[in-house]
């Protein structure tokens, strides 16, 4: 995100703390391989019109309400799927 729109997320690169305000939406859950960060997520958005389009840069964009019921049942290391 900050490579591709550099004036618009620069300030994020130390990180921001989850919530409203996060331009990954209110939740966003962290993919590994290995112990290794993936760089992907799977996160919600606070631009539905987003979802389901190519602005992610591979990671899986969901509506915030339905990223925060999968972070509710889905347990720290369970397989993700992509096909």
């Amino acid at each position: 995100m900050i490579r591709r729109e550099p004036h618009k997320y620069a300030r994020f690169a130390g990180g921001v703390p989850g919530g409203l305000g996060n331009p990954l939406g209110a939740r966003a859950l962290y993919l590994y391989r290995g112990g290794r960060d993936t760089m992907y997520r799977i996160h919600g958005t606070n631009d539905p019109t987003s979802v389901g389009r190519a602005v992610s840069n591979g990671c899986i964009r969901l509506l915030n309400a339905h990223v925060e019921d999968l972070y509710t049942r889905v347990s720290i290391g369970a397989p993700v799927y992509v096909q």
